[in-house]
């Protein structure tokens, strides 16, 4: 399984995600990541916002409710055993 480092723009330390799926959406590149590599886990919806060819790949955290139900929709579609569960 393909492991990526997740760096986020605040204080915080970077962190290994594992990648579940990818997809393209509307032109836009997508990945399923999760905190671990087997069993139930944290999973987040990451999109590509990379603005300049051949610089590192630069992604966001989906939280507009509807572009995340749509991708969502799309990764429950790719991967048969996987059901996403929203937390409060």
């Amino acid at each position: 399984m393909e492991k990526i480092t997740f760096t986020p723009d605040t204080e915080e330390e970077a962190i290994q995600l594992f990648v579940l799926e990818k997809t393209t959406l509307g032109g836009v590149d997508y990945l399923l990541v999760t905190d671990k590599e087997d069993g139930d886990a944290q999973a987040l919806i990451l999109k590509d916002v990379t603005q300049d060819e051949g610089e590192d790949s630069t992604y966001e955290v989906v939280s507009d409710d509807r572009e995340l139900d749509a991708v969502a929709a799309v990764f429950e579609n790719l991967l048969d055993d996987i059901e996403f569960v929203e937390e409060d």
